[in-house]
C-alpha cells in the first residue's frame, strides 16, 4: 500500500500539473447500481453516487492538491465557464490508492476495440508499463490531458466532500497528526506512542489514528534504524530510544520522499515511473540476509504481528516488554 512517502511524490507531481486546469469529463468502470458493501454508497463504487459526482465535477477548475495521510485531496474551485452548468462548489476530490492504486497524468484514448483507455500514441514509455493498465477512473482535463488511477486490485477510494468539512468528514476526521510536520514535536511523539502504551510498537506505529501516514515498509526500516524490535511495548522502551525512533522516522520518511517513493510492488509515479527506495532497503524484505549494521552479526528474520509482517534484526533490534 503506498505509504506517505509514495502519496506524498504523488502529491507534488499532480500540483505542478492540475492547478488552474478545469474537469472536463470523468469515467469510471467501478459504479455499480447495487455495491457489493454499505460502505461503497458514497464512493465511485456506487452507480448513483458516481452520477452526482460527474455532474458536480465537471467544469469545475482545480485549486491545489495536497496530502492528509495517505489521502489525495484534489480541490476545486467553485465557479464554471459554462452558463448553466453546476459548477463543484467547494468540493474536494479524496482519493485513497489502497492496496495496489496509483495516480498517472497524461495523454490518453479510449480505445473502442479493447473497450479501455490506453497511453495516446507517442506517450512516454512509462506509462505502457503493464502495472500501469489497470485504469479504473478517469478524469480529462481542459488541456485534452487525463489524470487515470490504475488499480490491480480495484480496492482505491475515491469520494467527494464539501472542503469546509474537511476536518469533520469520516475519512479524515480520526487521523492522527503529520509526522513531518514542523509542530510535531518530540514530546508529541512521545504522547502519540504512549497513548498505546502495551501494545506492539509497529502495530502503534502503523495506526493512523496515532501517526498519520506510516504503513508497513517505512515502520520496518524506522525500527531498525532506531534499533528496537517490533514487539516492544511503547512504555518499556527507554526514553533516549524513543527519541531515537522519533529521528528515525524523520530520516526515513524524508528519504522516501527524495527516493520517489517505493515500488517494491505496483507503486508509480504520475509519470507512471518506479520509486528507488526500494533499492534502499536495510530489512525490508531482506529476510534471512546478514544485517547491514554496522558491526552487527545478526540477521533479518520475519514475523507475522497483528496480521501484517515484520522485518528485523534478530541482535540489534532490542525487545523491551513487561
Amino acid at each position: 500500500m503506498p505509504e506517505l512517502p509514495e502519496v506524498t511524490t504523488t502529491v507534488n507531481g499532480l500540483q505542478q500539473v492540475l492547478p488552474g486546469l478545469r474537469i472536463t469529463d470523468a469515467w469510471t468502470d467501478l459504479a455499480k447500481k447495487t455495491p457489493s458493501r454499505k460502505h461503497f454508497n458514497d464512493s465511485l463504487k456506487s452507480e448513483i453516487f458516481y452520477k452526482k459526482f460527474k455532474k458536480e465535477i465537471v467544469g469545475a477548475k482545480v485549486l491545489s492538491v495536497e496530502r492528509r495521510a495517505k489521502n489525495i485531496l484534489i480541490h476545486l474551485d467553485p465557479t464554471s465557464p459554462k452558463k448553466g452548468l453546476r459548477g463543484a462548489g467547494n468540493k474536494t476530490i479524496l482519493i485513497h490508492m489502497k492496496m495496489t492504486g496509483h495516480i498517472m497524468y497524461g495523454r490518453y484514448i479510449y480505445d473502442l476495440k479493447k473497450n479501455e483507455w490506453i497511453p495516446a500514441p507517442g506517450e512516454r514509455e512509462a506509462l505502457f508499463d503493464p502495472f500501469n493498465k489497470f485504469l479504473h477512473f478517469v478524469l480529462s482535463f481542459s488541456n485534452k490531458k487525463q489524470m487515470v488511477l490504475s488499480d490491480m486490485r480495484k480496492f482505491a477510494k475515491v469520494t467527494l466532500f464539501p472542503t469546509s468539512e474537511i476536518s469533520t468528514i469520516l475519512h479524515l476526521a480520526h487521523i492522527g497528526p503529520e509526522p513531518l510536520e514542523s509542530s510535531f514535536t518530540f514530546t508529541k511523539f512521545k504522547e502519540r506512542v504512549l497513548s498505546r502504551p502495551h501494545g506492539n510498537i509497529k502495530t502503534v506505529l502503523m495506526d493512523q489514528t496515532i501517526i498519520a501516514g506510516i504503513g508497513n515498509i517505512y515502520s520496518d526500516e524506522m525500527l531498525w534504524l532506531a534499533g528496537i524490535h517490533p514487539e516492544s511495548q511503547p512504555a518499556k522502551v527507554p526514553l533516549p530510544q524513543l527519541r531515537d525512533l522519533y529521528n528515525a522516522m524523520k530520516k526515513v520518511l524524508n528519504k522516501g520522499i527524495d527516493f520517489g517513493g517505493d515500488s517494491t510492488s505496483d507503486y508509480r509515479d504520475i509519470e507512471g515511473k518506479r520509486g528507488k527506495f526500494q533499492a534502499e532497503h536495510n530489512v525490508y524484505r531482506r529476510t534471512k540476509e546478514k544485517c547491514g549494521k554496522k558491526g552487527c552479526s545478526g540477521v533479518i528474520l520475519r514475523k507475522v504481528i497483528n496480521g501484517r509482517s515484520a522485518h528485523f534484526c534478530n541482535t540489534h533490534q532490542k525487545l523491551w516488554r513487561a
